[in-house]
């Protein structure tokens, strides 16, 4: 087991290089089927990050994932847009794009101003909360990149203003470690994840989140809730449609490749898979997105077969450590939501889980 600690803010940005940022519209009396409740959520990285995906889900909604397979020539990426809308939603990408070129950040391709930003994204199913024609535009996207910072929101903003887990409001979360021993020492791993999954984000027989099981409920300042509460919370409908998805960015500062790359987004599925029950389903769209901003060089270590990348022990505890922190802040998604459109939040729910 690679041994990590919390990073310093504990999310996304504790990765240098990257800034995330947030813009949604949300009426205080949005329904389920009326009122504005939808948003996008931008990871910046205007001077490049290299860039791969992994695509687990049977409905995915995404735009220029081709690009990152790792044997296509396009690197770096400038921006992940993660958004709310449906396929509606990719229109999004295209605002950031725009601010993107504004400030002169992309693909040089001729003279000093003229460059392609490279903007993959994915989106969720939210056109059920608030009026199914309220969805993230452009200008969405624009503003989110604009307002891009290094101090980074969770819970019922951007993206996860529309977001449902299961019977319960989901979000966006993000969490980050930082490896403390053997050859990936001092190398950052992050995630952001907006949680919009079909499945149950919690245990129904302790009613603590699934996604506590590797550091612990003590860690999120969690302890089992009172049984009456978890009586409650079974019987709670769940959401009348099947089509969601849960979409994310984990990244690291580790100098990797496109194909170590996308061993880690495959590694940051099985974070999901541990926080939400069931997962990847055939109308879920999750997608994970992966960045290294290259700034943590990567030291080769004596004794790996010829055989095998030189980096095989490195990106195997990023690997690791991307399972760890895609499954904390899915968890971290659910604890920081807020109430929209009547959906239940886990601290409504099960308020005698939470540590005083």
């Amino acid at each position: 087991m690679t041994a990590t600690t919390p990073g310093r803010t504990d999310s996304l940005v504790d990765v240098v290089g990257l800034s995330v940022g947030h813009h949604h519209e949300l009426d205080a009396d949005a329904t389920l089927g009326s009122g504005a409740a939808t948003g996008c959520t931008v990871v910046l990285a205007p001077h490049g990050a290299t860039g791969a995906v992994d695509v687990r889900g049977g409905g995915p909604g995404t735009r220029e994932t081709d690009l990152l397979d790792p044997s296509h020539s396009v690197r770096k990426v400038h921006a992940i847009v993660l958004t709310g809308g449906s396929a509606y939603g990719l229109a999004a990408a295209d605002g950031v794009m725009r601010w993107l070129e504004e400030h002169g950040h992309g693909i040089a391709m001729g003279e000093p101003d003229q460059v392609v930003p490279i903007v993959p994204a994915a989106v969720i199913f939210d056109l059920p909360v608030g009026d199914w024609r309220t969805r993230p535009t452009a200008e969405f996207g624009y503003r989110a990149a604009d307002s891009a910072s290094h101090t980074v929101l969770s819970g019922s903003v951007g993206a996860g203003v529309g977001a449902r887990a299961g019977a319960l409001k989901g979000g966006v979360g993000t969490a980050s470690v930082v490896v403390t021993d053997g050859p990936a020492k001092g190398i950052t791993v992050s995630a952001l994840m907006v949680a919009n999954p079909v499945g149950t984000v919690f245990d129904p027989a302790t009613g603590l989140p699934w996604g506590v099981a590797t550091v612990g409920a003590a860690a999120f300042g969690l302890r089992p809730p009172d049984a009456a509460e978890v009586s409650a919370a079974r019987e709670l409908i769940a959401k009348s449609t099947v089509l969601n998805t849960t979409i994310g960015v984990v990244a690291t500062d580790a100098v990797l490749g496109k194909a170590a790359l996308r061993r880690v987004a495959v590694a940051g599925h099985d974070g999901l898979a541990r926080a939400i029950r069931p997962a990847h389903s055939p109308l879920d769209g999750d997608t994970i997105f992966a960045l290294s901003t290259g700034i943590h060089p990567v030291h080769h270590p004596p004794g790996v077969p010829d055989a095998f990348p030189p980096d095989l022990p490195v990106v195997d505890a990023v690997c690791t450590a991307a399972a760890e922190v895609v499954e904390k802040a899915i968890v971290d998604a659910v604890l920081s939501a807020t109430p929209v459109a009547g959906i239940p939040t886990y601290r409504e729910l099960f308020p005698s889980a939470l540590r005083s």
